[in-house]
C-alpha cells in the first residue's frame, strides 16, 4: 500500500465536507427534479459532509465517528428507495420495501455492535471475530445496496432513466468503493490506511455526480463534441499511439544490445518514418478515419428501426382492453419524445379543431373550440412542428405565435404541437406534454415527428372514410327498413280509415258509434302524421320555413314538460326566427328529454332565449352526468349509436339536420360530471329576404 501523507488525508476530508454540504444547498430548492427523491438525496449529502467532519476531528475510530458512517449509510438506503419513486416502481414492486428494510436492519446491528465493542472486554481471538463481523455486516449491506442499484437503473424506463443515471452513478461508486474496502478488511484482517485516507474523496466524487442531474436541462450535460473536434482528436490519438508504439519497440530492440540490435533498431526507426511521411498525411486515410468515427463513435438520436416497430406496435394494438384509436395516436407520438402524455385535436364542422382524445393529461382545460378555422388552415399550410418553449422565448423566427391558441401558450407543460397532415388536409393536432426530463427539439425530433405525423394521418383519414362507409351502409338498411315500416303503416291506416267509414253506416248504437268513431279517427290521424312525417323525412324534402315566435313556443314547450320535470325559461325580448315550426318543436322536444333525461334530481333545466347580430340563440342547459369528449365527438351525432336500449340513436343526429335544413347551427359543449349546454342558433325572421335572394341568385347562376 502507498501510504498517504496526513496533510493530504485532511485535505480530501475537508474537500468532501465541503463539496457534499455545498452540493446538498444547491439541490435542497431543487429538489423536486427528483421527484420524491429529492429531499432524501440533499439530506444524504448532508449527513455524509458530517460524517467528513467528524472522521476529520479524529472521530473514524471511536463511537462518534461509527455513529456519524452508519447514519451516512441509512440515509442513502433510504435515498436510493426514495429514487424508485421516480416512475412509480416503489408500489409496484414490493420486494424493495423488503430489501431496503433488511439492509436498514443490518446496518443498525453492525451499529449497535460498535457501539458496544468498547465496553466489551475483547482481545486476542475474540477480537478478530467481532472485527469479522462487523465486516461481514458491512459487505452484507454494499451487496444488497448495489443489487438495489443496479435493479433501480435496469429496471426503469427510457425517460426515467435520462434522470437516474446521475444518482445511481454516484451511488455505484460509492457501494464499490465500500465493497473493495471492507473485502481488503476481512482479508487482512485490519482498516486499510490507504483506502481511508482517500476516502473523503469519495463525498467530492458523489456531489460532482450528483449536482448535474439536477441541473436545468440535460443536453448540456452531455459530452458532445462536434465531429470535427472528435476527427482532430482521435487523429492526435493515432500519432500518439504510433509514436508510442515506435518509441517502445525501438526500446525493445535497444535492450537485445550488440551492434546487430543497434541496426535493426535504427532500421526500424527509419522504415516507421517512411511509413508516417507516406500515410499519415493521406487524403484516403482520412477520410477512412472520418467515416470510421461516423459509424462508430457518432449515432443519431434515435434508433428509427425501433421506434417504427413501436410506433406500429401502438397504433396496431387489438384486443377488448385495448384503448381507442384517438387515445392510441396520441400515445403513439408521446412515446417518440418520452412525453408523459398528450392531447388530440380534431376538426370539426366548421373547420375548427376539437379536442378528441387525452392521454394522461386529464388536468389540460380545453376549451370547447380549442383552435379557431384560421389558425388550423395556418398549420395546413405550413405543416412543420412547433416548439412552445422556443416560441414562448422568442427564439423562433416564424410567426406561429400569431396562431397558437392562447389557452395553449399559457399552459406551461405544453411542449410541442404536432400537426397531422394527409394530401395537404388537416387530419388533427398532437399537443405533447413537456417530459419530466426537459430538452430543447432539434431537427432529427422535428423531422422524426412530421414523418410520424403524416403517418397517423393516413391512419386517421382512413378510418374516416371507413366510418362514412359504414354509415353510408347504415343508412341503406336504414331506408331499407323504413320502407316496409311505411308499407305495415299505410295499410293499417287504410284498414283504420275504411273501418271508421263504415262504423258510420253500420254502427246502431249511438254512444258507442261515437265513442268508437273518436277512438277511430285519432289512430287514424296519428298513423297518418306519422307516415306523413316519414315519408317526407325519407324522400328528402325540404321543410317550408317561416317566421317563428321563439317565445311562444318555449312557454308551449315549458307547459308540456312542467307536470314531468321543472323547467325555467329566460327571455329578455320577443325574437322571430325563419323556420319550420314543427320542425323546430320537434328538435327542441328531443333536446329538452334529453336534458331531463340527464338530471336525475329535481334540478330545473335552464332554457334562455336571446339574440345576436343575426340569430336567434335558444340553450338549454343541464347539471347531469355530461358527456366526455369523446361521446360527443364520436357517439352523439352518429347515427345508430344510443345508449338506451332498443334505440335507434338517431335523435341527436336528426335535431342536428333538421337545424341545418333550417340554415341553423346546433353546437354542445359538456364537462363530465357537471353538466351538457346545447345551443341552437337559427336565423332572424327579418334576414328571410337575404336568404330568399341568395338562393334566387345561386339558381340563376347555375342555369
Amino acid at each position: 500500500m502507498i501510504d498517504v501523507p496526513a496533510a493530504f488525508a485532511n485535505l480530501t476530508y475537508i474537500a468532501g465536507a465541503a463539496s457534499a454540504a455545498g452540493v446538498a444547498a444547491w439541490i435542497y430548492p431543487r429538489r423536486e427534479r427528483f421527484g420524491r427523491a429529492g429531499g432524501a438525496i440533499a439530506a444524504a449529502l448532508l449527513i455524509s459532509a458530517i460524517w467528513c467532519v467528524v472522521a476529520l476531528s479524529g472521530g473514524g475510530v471511536n463511537i462518534a465517528g461509527a455513529i456519524a458512517f452508519s447514519a451516512t449509510y441509512l440515509a442513502w438506503l433510504f435515498a436510493t428507495y426514495r429514487l424508485f419513486s421516480i416512475d412509480g416502481r416503489d408500489q409496484s414492486l414490493k420486494p424493495i420495501r423488503s430489501v431496503a428494510l433488511v439492509l436498514c436492519f443490518v446496518e443498525a446491528l453492525q451499529l449497535a455492535l460498535a457501539v458496544a465493542m468498547p465496553s466489551l472486554p475483547l482481545e486476542g481471538e475474540s477480537a478478530r471475530v467481532v472485527f469479522s463481523l462487523l465486516v461481514l455486516f458491512r459487505l452484507m449491506v454494499a451487496v444488497g445496496a448495489l443489487v438495489l442499484v443496479h435493479n433501480l437503473y435496469v429496471g426503469g424506463g427510457a425517460s426515467a432513466r435520462k434522470l437516474l443515471r446521475w444518482p445511481a452513478s454516484a451511488l455505484a461508486l460509492m457501494w464499490v468503493y465500500d465493497l473493495n474496502f471492507f473485502t481488503i478488511a476481512y482479508l487482512t484482517g485490519g482498516i486499510p490506511e490507504t483506502f481511508a485516507a482517500l476516502r473523503g474523496l469519495l463525498p467530492l466524487a458523489m456531489a460532482a455526480l450528483i449536482a448535474p442531474g439536477a441541473a436545468v436541462t440535460g443536453r448540456a450535460l452531455k459530452l458532445a463534441p462536434s465531429r470535427s473536434v472528435a476527427f482532430q482528436s482521435f487523429s492526435l490519438m493515432v500519432i500518439g499511439g504510433y509514436l508510442v508504439a515506435m518509441v517502445g519497440i525501438a526500446q525493445w530492440l535497444a535492450y537485445l544490445g550488440g551492434d546487430f540490435a543497434r541496426t535493426i533498431q535504427l532500421a526500424f526507426v527509419v522504415t516507421a518514418s517512411v511509413i508516417a511521411v507516406l500515410f499519415l498525411p493521406s487524403a484516403k486515410l482520412r477520410s477512412w478515419l472520418k467515416v470510421t468515427l461516423t459509424k462508430h463513435l457518432f449515432q443519431h438520436r434515435y434508433d428509427y428501426r425501433e421506434e417504427w416497430l413501436r410506433f406500429t406496435r401502438t397504433i396496431g394494438r387489438a384486443g377488448e382492453a385495448t384503448t381507442p384509436l384517438f387515445e392510441r395516436a396520441v400515445h403513439a407520438i408521446a412515446d417518440i419524445t418520452d412525453s408523459p402524455g398528450g392531447i388530440l385535436l380534431v376538426p370539426g364542422e366548421n373547420g375548427d379543431l376539437q379536442l378528441a382524445a387525452r392521454w394522461n393529461w386529464a388536468s389540460l382545460d380545453v376549451p370547447a373550440s380549442a383552435m379557431s378555422a384560421e389558425q388550423a388552415d395556418f398549420f395546413t399550410r405550413e405543416d412543420f412542428i412547433v416548439d412552445l418553449d422556443a416560441m414562448r422565448s422568442g427564439e423562433s423566427q416564424a410567426r406561429e405565435s400569431e396562431f397558437v391558441p392562447e389557452w395553449l401558450t399559457a399552459a406551461e407543460r405544453a411542449w410541442a404541437m404536432v400537426p397531422l397532415i394527409h394530401y395537404k388536409r388537416l387530419t388533427g393536432m398532437v399537443v405533447l406534454m413537456r417530459p419530466q426530463y426537459s430538452r430543447q427539439l432539434d431537427w432529427e425530433d422535428f423531422d422524426l415527428l412530421k414523418v410520424a405525423g403524416r403517418q397517423l394521418g393516413s391512419y386517421l383519414a382512413e378510418r374516416e372514410g371507413q366510418e362514412a362507409l359504414v354509415e353510408s351502409r347504415q343508412f341503406d338498411e336504414f331506408n331499407r327498413r323504413i320502407a316496409f315500416v311505411m308499407h305495415d303503416i299505410k295499410n293499417l291506416a287504410s284498414q283504420l280509415t275504411l273501418l271508421a267509414r263504415n262504423a258510420e253506416k253500420h254502427a246502431e248504437n249511438a254512444e258507442f258509434r261515437q265513442d268508437m268513431l273518436v277512438t277511430l279517427r285519432n289512430s287514424a290521424e296519428k298513423l297518418n302524421g306519422l307516415l306523413a312525417r316519414l315519408g317526407r323525412y325519407n324522400a328528402g324534402e325540404a321543410v317550408a320555413p317561416g317566421a317563428v315566435e321563439i317565445g311562444e313556443l318555449l312557454e308551449q314547450m315549458r307547459s308540456r314538460f312542467a307536470p314531468i320535470h321543472p323547467i325555467e325559461l329566460t327571455m329578455k325580448d320577443k325574437i322571430a326566427v325563419h323556420a319550420d315550426r314543427h320542425a323546430l318543436e320537434q328538435v327542441l322536444a328531443h333536446l329538452i328529454q334529453n336534458a331531463i333525461d340527464a338530471t336525475s334530481d329535481d334540478t330545473a333545466v335552464l332554457v334562455n332565449l336571446k339574440r345576436d347580430s343575426a340569430h336567434g340563440v335558444i340553450e338549454i342547459i343541464d347539471s347531469g352526468t355530461g358527456m366526455s369528449p369523446d361521446f360527443v365527438r364520436g357517439g352523439l351525432f352518429k347515427p345508430f349509436v344510443s345508449s338506451k336500449p332498443g334505440g335507434f340513436g338517431i335523435g341527436a343526429f336528426e335535431a342536428r339536420e333538421l337545424v341545418k335544413a333550417m340554415r341553423g347551427r346546433l353546437e354542445v359543449e359538456s364537462r363530465e360530471g357537471l353538466g351538457s349546454r346545447f345551443v341552437v342558433l337559427l336565423p332572424l325572421a327579418e334576414l328571410s329576404r337575404l336568404y330568399h335572394n341568395q338562393e334566387r341568385n345561386s339558381a340563376e347562376a347555375a342555369e
